[in-house]
């Protein structure tokens, strides 16, 4: 197996902390998910565009189709495409947002937060239910690497770099970690006044 590239995690998490996260406090601050997402040309890792949920518009804008749906209304000449980006998310994608990404031709994706993280830290609970419910999958049962895409786990890479990167980068997941903490509660202490069908 390679390892890890400490240049990508870091610059992936520079993304999170410095253009994600502050659309999705706004977001937060109307009554959105804390769910975000964005797109990055794999030749320079330079950003594309950052988006954040925006289910309060409509219920389908999660995180990453929101970012999907903003990346296909810029020009046609300025769309990198797919195959020449990564795609980034806050949190391990929902079966929509899987969808999304499959159709749309990305042969990747990162996520910094598991499912079980959105279930257990930030009290969300409706993408493992919807993988149960409706696919009859338990946690981590879709194939992480198929004929569409391979995902990664910040996290989990983390773990593969040499000790030194490894708890850097763990640190960094830990203050990001207590910044979607902080704006978890702030969805939660909200979410009765908003009229999103899965809240």
């Amino acid at each position: 197996m390679t390892a890890p590239d400490i240049h990508l995690i870091n610059r992936l998490l520079d993304v999170i902390e410095q253009d994600i996260l502050p659309k999705t406090a706004e977001g937060v601050a109307h009554g959105n998910k804390l769910f975000g997402a964005a797109i990055l040309k794999k030749s320079d890792l330079s950003l594309v565009l950052a988006e954040t949920n925006n289910e309060l518009e409509n219920p389908l804008w999660h995180g990453e189709v929101h970012t999907l749906k903003r990346f296909y209304e810029l020009p046609k000449d300025a769309r990198p495409d797919t195959k020449d980006c990564i795609f980034l998310s806050t949190h391990e994608p929902c079966s929509l947002c899987l969808s999304a990404i499959t159709w749309t031709g990305f042969d990747n994706f990162y996520y910094l937060f598991s499912h079980e993280d959105s279930r257990d830290a930030f009290a969300i609970p409706h993408d493992l239910k919807i993988l149960k419910e409706v696919f009859t999958l338990e946690p981590g049962g879709y194939n992480a690497e198929n004929a569409f895409w391979k995902s990664y786990a910040l996290p989990t890479l983390a773990t593969a770099l040499p000790e030194a990167d490894a708890e850097a980068v763990k640190a960094r997941i830990a203050t990001l970690a207590a910044a979607y903490a902080a704006l978890s509660k702030r969805y939660q202490d909200s979410k009765a006044e908003n009229d999103i069908p899965l809240n």
